[in-house]
């Protein structure tokens, strides 16, 4: 196996989970089968109970596990499926050693951070390497390790002792250390001393890095190049600039034209195993450069509670991104906070000024499509309730995921059925219409790693009352059984369904029992596309493979028979 480490400096949040993926994306291209590992510092098991303002969101992987987000761009990048043991926080490696500690693994010695805590971080990062990730069933031959934070945190410390003993235990030629530093420009010049203070401080730690990647607003020059490599102890050649690109999918190609792949197969002495002189990077280079001559938009409004970090949305943002490649439109996002469509609460009291209130309706009513995502608590659900009803009234396009999906259910109940007060018991326990419930089997005191989590089967049950075949098994090419990942602790209550079904919100996928309610929609007779699923299909979109849900709403969304052209492709298929 051979590793190769990404670390950063200077500051945090300057593409180093971009980087690695597009170095991954172009190790695959050349013939190598790739797995990635996210080193996360921080004390917290997992990233589950984090709020997304903290943290951005979390990205639940197949496993169930709740991760970094960055695991996310792994995923999309490379078309791999990881597991939660390849997000390693300090909070795991803690918890391990002081259970076998408990368990008197160690015979009585001192548990130290030297060697237990480092050794355990060794042999977990060599056991997780061996999980096969992709479609080979294969191990994988490079093992991709981002740290995050930066160097000199005092949290990640314990980490980069522990790579300055990895690189000795597995050998210089599996061991590659490589840095992405920031260059500001100051004065119309491009800066190194941060670059040069940041690699002092890791090589102050035992760890001298092979490649320099260099971000910046422009490509770095020559001499800028040749200062960083007298400087830092690197070769002009591995001190790789990467600057500002039209858009994120031409970073791989960037990484290609500097000869990044040749500097690795020489580094680890993977010439043999590489196909260097023609990576395979077509259909990417095809999609990358095509994004970039779209002519047409589709504008999309996200209706959420947490849109002061967009962060928080990153994998659905992505996923209509995927979708919109896929349509050749150029995505146009508009962010409405949902609450801000509440214009009164039940004392008939003003909720938002007139002002925020007017400015979130005209966003909404000059969208294309509505698309309202998953999300925990009671602020803004009214509002995704009403503009649920909004777009079921007025014909728009709408998909709702998790909450949202929830939201239009409820919708449904108060204002077709005429329940008033149906609600989820997530905000009211004693509603006369609970129709949305909490799981029985979820521990209502435990707040991490509680939930329905990971890839759950869904089975499309049911077909619209003339016959024909649901919007979204039409969107999985028919597919009887689909998997998906989920992230919740409640659902529709069972004791529902059969009347709302039977009142025309039609649940058309449900789990393989057929208890749990996971896909509804309204017939394309009735609505040209309302679709709402109680999972979160944004985690498995990927940007030559878009998310079937969210291309739905896509097509419907641009209008000129799109979706009803592309249903006729897929059931002639």
């Amino acid at each position: 196996m051979k590793y190769i480490i990404v670390s950063g400096g200077v500051v945090s949040g300057l593409g180093k989970g971009v980087t690695i993926s597009s170095m991954g994306r172009m190790l695959r291209g050349s013939g190598l089968r790739v797995t990635m590992i996210k080193i996360d510092p921080y004390l917290n098991v997992d990233a589950g109970t984090m709020s997304p303002f903290e943290h951005g969101e979390v990205f639940v992987l197949g496993d169930g596990g709740e991760s970094d987000l960055d695991l996310g761009n792994y995923e999309r990048f490379l078309s791999i499926n990881l597991t939660s043991d390849h997000n390693i926080t300090t909070g795991k490696i803690y918890r391990e050693v002081i259970s076998r500690e408990r368990r008197g693994d160690y015979l009585g010695k001192t548990v130290q951070v030297v060697p237990h805590i480092t050794n355990e971080i060794q042999d977990w990062i060599e056991r997780v390497a061996q999980i096969p990730v992709d479609e080979s069933g294969e191990p994988a031959d490079v093992c991709l390790i981002e740290v995050g934070g930066t160097v000199g945190d005092i949290e990640s410390s314990v980490f980069f002792e522990a790579l300055r003993q990895f690189q000795f235990r597995v050998g210089d030629d599996n061991f590659c250390l490589m840095f992405v530093s920031l260059v500001p420009i100051l004065s119309e010049e491009q800066k190194t001393k941060p670059t040069q203070h940041g690699v002092r401080d890791l090589r102050s730690l035992g760890l001298s890095p092979k490649v320099i990647f260099c971000r910046c607003p422009v490509q770095i020059v020559d001499d800028c190049k040749n200062k960083i490599s007298a400087f830092c102890h690197v070769a002009p050649t591995n001190v790789i600039s990467v600057h500002d690109v039209n858009n994120v999918y031409h970073v791989p190609l960037l990484l290609q034209e500097q000869n990044l792949h040749r500097i690795i197969a020489s580094e680890l002495k993977l010439e043999s195993r590489m196909n260097i002189e023609n990576p395979d990077m077509k259909n990417w280079s095809d999609m990358a450069y095509s994004v970039d001559g779209f002519t047409k938009s589709v504008k999309i409004a996200l209706i959420g509670k947490y849109i002061g970090l967009q962060d928080s949305y990153l994998s659905v943002i992505k996923s209509l991104k995927h979708a919109a490649i896929a349509c050749e439109q150029t995505l146009d996002l508009i962010w409405v906070e949902a609450g801000h469509l509440e214009k009164v609460n039940d004392d008939g009291e003003e909720k938002v000024s007139s002002e925020e209130y007017a400015s979130a309706w005209e966003k909404v009513k000059s969208a294309d499509g509505i698309i309202v995502p998953g999300g925990f608590g009671n602020r803004g659900f009214d509002g995704k309730c009403i503009a649920a009803e909004y777009c079921r009234k007025n014909k728009k396009p709408y998909l709702g995921i998790c909450l949202g999906f929830q939201a239009m259910v409820v919708e449904y109940a108060r204002n077709v059925l005429g329940w008033k007060e149906a609600t989820s018991t997530e905000f009211d326990e004693n509603t006369k219409y609970p129709v949305v419930l909490f799981m029985p089997e979820i521990d209502k005191d435990t707040m991490g790693g509680n939930m329905r989590l990971g890839a759950r089967n869904t089975k499309f049950t049911h077909k619209h009352d003339d016959g024909s075949m649901s919007t979204a098994q039409m969107l999985y090419n028919g597919a009887e059984i689909v998997s998906e990942r989920h992230r919740h602790r409640y659902e529709v209550n069972p004791e529902f369904v059969d009347e709302i079904h039977n009142s025309g919100l039609k649940f058309v996928g449900r789990d393989e029992s057929g208890e749990r309610m996971e896909v509804a929609e309204l017939p394309k007779s009735e609505h040209p596309f309302y679709v709402g699923c109680q999972y979160h299909p944004e985690f498995k979109s990927r940007p030559l493979t878009p998310s079937p849900p969210f291309h739905g709403l896509i097509l419907a969304s641009c209008g000129e028979g799109m979706l009803d052209e592309f249903a006729s492709k897929q059931l002639k298929n």
